[in-house]
């Protein structure tokens, strides 16, 4: 049972009971605005602190790196997440995305190839590498809002601009390319812009489940997991409960209530805390890993290591495959600005935490596959749920 198990945590008693409400395992989406005005930019910057033996012995596992590897790579994603504003700045128009190349060890800036050769210096002088493309980010990224406004048949898992592709990419789902709403969805994709089509083997669900043991947060029958702290609650997926709904915890006793949820369109949701709950700044790592402490939310780029807590399959970790992707799931739903990922999940993962390092990334929508023969999972990004409803997250 979770209660003997955060026994041996060796964590402080406010923390243990904090981690309850920062992982358990139930949807919500806005909370208490904090006294000052909300900000675009992350919470925090990133941090130095070292990586826990934890973490790194996770990267070894899902990465199939050596320890030193797996420092080395960390180190690398936080210095190419750091220096990414920087990058973007100094290519201005000429701007057509970036990643991290796991390869090289450094971020990845694509620039069109008008470019004058001194914006190729400035990028080059902020540490990270060039590679010329054809089309700008801004145009690959109205490609895109032009295919978000036609209607997906199911056959369709969804789209996302792969700005290493320099294209913006269409998810058919392995066996429908076919179909007849397929085809003609994908024709109508080709006319927005830059379009290419990539064949996926399932279509993508959301991971919300029936009530079950282990480590849940509940709201009626519904069990899902609680994404990040923020003051006065904490952040989750919006399918997993409407605002007004009753919130029970892990021991089934009340936390709160869903003080705002969007689903769809978008897959957010906020959760006030109280009744004897409290929120502190921690993901818990399920034994797997320490629980870790959040510090921040700086976006990781393309290409960078992400990790997922979650009340069903606890702790996995992958890779960002694409940012602002838009998805279809099998049941019509479809929802904008998703953070496209190689980690699995399953259900009643759903609304847990994705975290790079120290620094919160957003909180699981859905995804297709399962931890035993592997998949891919969506998030929610989670500074766009901080801004929309004025929340401050809850950092160490």
């Amino acid at each position: 049972m979770r209660r003997s198990r955060l026994r041996h945590l060796g964590l402080a008693g406010l923390l243990v009971l904090g981690s309850l409400t920062a992982v358990g395992t139930l949807p919500a989406s806005a909370a208490e605005a904090p006294s000052s005005s909300p900000s675009t930019s992350p919470s925090s910057s990133s941090s130095e602190q070292p990586a826990s033996a934890g973490l790194l012995d996770a990267l070894q596992r899902d990465f199939g790196l050596t320890r030193a590897e797996a420092e080395d790579r960390l180190a690398a994603e936080r210095d190419a997440t750091g220096i990414e504003p920087a990058a973007r700045r100094a290519a201005g128009k000429a701007y057509g995305g970036s990643w991290f190349d796991a390869d090289a060890g450094r971020l990845t800036v694509a620039v069109t190839s008008d470019a004058a050769p001194s914006t190729l210096r400035a990028v080059r002088a902020t540490g990270a590498q060039v590679r010329t493309v054809e089309h700008s980010a801004q145009r690959l990224d109205a490609a895109k809002t032009r295919v978000d406004r036609l209607d997906a048949p199911a056959g369709i898992s969804g789209w996302h601009v792969d700005q290493a592709a320099n294209r913006v990419v269409v998810d058919v789902v392995d066996g429908e390319r076919a179909d007849n709403d397929v085809r003609r969805f994908v024709n109508q994709a080709r006319e927005a812009g830059p379009v290419t089509v990539r064949t996926v083997a399932s279509a993508p669900r959301t991971f919300a489940a029936g009530t079950v043991g282990g480590d849940p947060y509940y709201t009626g029958n519904v069990r899902c997991s609680i994404g990040f702290s923020v003051h006065g609650g904490f952040v989750t997926a919006g399918h997993c409960g409407r605002a007004g709904a009753a919130v029970s915890g892990w021991d089934r006793s009340h936390i709160g209530t869903f003080q705002g949820s969007s689903f769809p369109d978008n897959d957010y949701a906020w959760v006030s805390v109280g009744s004897g709950w409290w929120t502190v700044p921690v993901v818990l790592g399920w034994g797997t890993v320490s629980d870790q402490l959040v510090r921040g939310s700086n976006v990781a780029p393309v290409g960078a290591s992400i990790c997922r807590s979650g009340s069903t399959t606890h702790w996995h970790c992958g890779t960002v495959l694409a940012h602002n992707q838009t998805v279809n799931y099998s049941d019509g739903s479809v929802v904008h600005q998703l953070t496209k990922t190689s980690v699995c999940a399953e259900g009643g993962d759903s609304g847990g935490s994705f975290i790079s390092g120290d620094q919160a990334q957003g909180v699981t929508s859905g995804g297709w596959g399962n931890c035993s023969s592997g998949g891919e999972t969506w998030f929610q990004p989670v500074n766009e749920i901080l801004n929309r409803y004025g929340l401050a997250l809850h950092t160490a």
